[in-house]
């Protein structure tokens, strides 16, 4: 169990909460998930609002999280058979995601209340007359973005732009994400179960995959396209790993832990992390990692692949900065419209950015390969487990303690 955080972060006031949506950063994400289909987006809130009043639909509970670290469970509609190609699943094992404390703190520009959980390995209960491959009773990962498994950006591999849901339509997220409910839940609701439900290897321990349905998979995304490469040219090639710079910051930083262990696990040998907080720091040493001081950033190293988990514009600069020539960067995330962007340099140098998000389906297959080969052991990176029924008391734990990963079992 994780101890009390040193560097106390305090969750943002409903007020305040609400007022962050005016602002053009939250505008323009919002923007997004309304670029095409609205539609169906709007069809999807009138039913889920629709069922939620409804006298006589089936009642389960979900966990909800209200601001301020409140958490409780309530009584929440049922998911029904989402259709011929969907399924219902009962999580089994769910792992916090590191966007769930500040979304639980009110830190972020998914507005409260929010169904949470998004990493979840589940039980089918219930498969819809057309589902061919998966079968009641299967183990399986949920990845937590929706995908059909059939459109062209799905063919190719892009299941995170699926043309067949609204943008950005996932697990965990609210009214942003979908209104798709979240994994913290009894029952979850999956249209596409062959397309989406992947199945959980014999002897791989639910509790150690559910982390895969995101942010393992997405750290594999950030390493694993461009390191071979980089390593045929040069089998010492550095490896830079920067997470929150500042303490205070509420987004956990564990997928720094297991990008720097796939990068370890696909034979890079130099790796470094840095990050604010001092638990990540402490976790990344005893995994033999070297774990470098944030506020002292002429030590890092020039690195043939960095990863920008900063979230800042000052910090993908500074990560930009510390990309060598022919180097890649990959930007892992950003909530913010714009950046000051060093050109310039980046073309001096010939470096290559990669901005954008995972696609998360597409890789849970070779990241569960790394697992089953004892190459990868992302369990290391968890401080806390409980109990379904003790959720709320560990989430509230997990949001005010140096908690990196909260794993929580049905």
């Amino acid at each position: 169990m994780a101890g009390r955080n040193t560097h106390p972060i305090h969750a943002r006031n409903r007020a305040a909460h609400y007022a962050s949506f005016l602002t053009p950063d939250a505008v323009a994400m919002t923007r997004f998930g309304f670029e095409r289909d609205i539609r169906p987006r709007f069809d999807r809130i009138i039913e889920v609002a629709r069922n939620s009043r409804t006298r006589g639909t089936e009642r389960m509970r979900g966990l909800v999280a209200t601001g301020g670290g409140r958490v409780k469970w309530k009584q929440v509609a049922r998911p029904g058979l989402p259709g011929p190609l969907g399924a219902v699943v009962r999580p089994i094992a769910v792992a916090t995601c590191d966007a769930d404390r500040p979304i639980m703190l009110g830190k972020t520009y998914f507005p409260l209340p929010i169904h949470l959980g998004h990493e979840a390995v589940a039980e089918v209960v219930e498969v819809g007359a057309e589902v061919a491959d998966i079968r009641v009773g299967d183990r399986v990962i949920v990845p937590f973005q929706l995908s059909c498994g059939t459109c062209r950006p799905c063919l190719s591999g892009n299941t995170a732009n699926c043309l067949s849901v609204p943008p950005a339509s996932m697990y965990g997220f609210g009214l942003v994400g979908g209104l798709w409910g979240g994994a913290l839940a009894d029952f979850m609701a999956v249209p596409f179960a062959d397309a989406m439900l992947v199945g959980l290897p014999d002897g791989i321990d639910p509790a150690a995959a559910a982390g895969v349905a995101d942010n393992y998979s997405d750290a594999y995304r950030q390493v694993a396209p461009h390191l071979p490469g980089l390593l045929a040219a040069d089998p010492d090639a550095e490896v830079l790993v920067v997470g929150r710079l500042d303490p205070r910051d509420a987004f956990t930083s564990s997928t720094l832990l297991i990008t720097a262990m796939i990068a370890r696990a696909m034979g890079a040998k130099n790796i470094s992390v840095v990050d604010g907080k001092p638990a990540l720091a402490d976790r990344a040493e005893q995994l033999g990692f070297r774990a470098l001081d944030p506020k002292r950033p002429r030590e890092w190293p020039t690195a043939a692949l960095t990863v920008d988990a900063t979230g800042t514009p000052s910090g993908l600069r500074k990560v930009l900065a510390h990309t060598a020539p022919d180097g890649v960067c990959t930007c892992a995330w950003s909530f913010h419209r714009r950046a000051g962007f060093p050109l310039m340099a980046s073309y001096q140098r010939n470096v290559t950015v990669h901005v954008g998000r995972a696609h998360i389906r597409t890789q849970i297959p070779d990241v569960l390969d790394l697992m089953v080969e004892g190459d990868l052991r992302p369990e290391l990176a968890t401080t806390n487990t409980a109990s379904f029924d003790d959720a709320p008391a560990a989430l509230r734990e997990h949001c005010h303690s140096d908690a990196l990963k909260t794993v929580l079992l049905a």
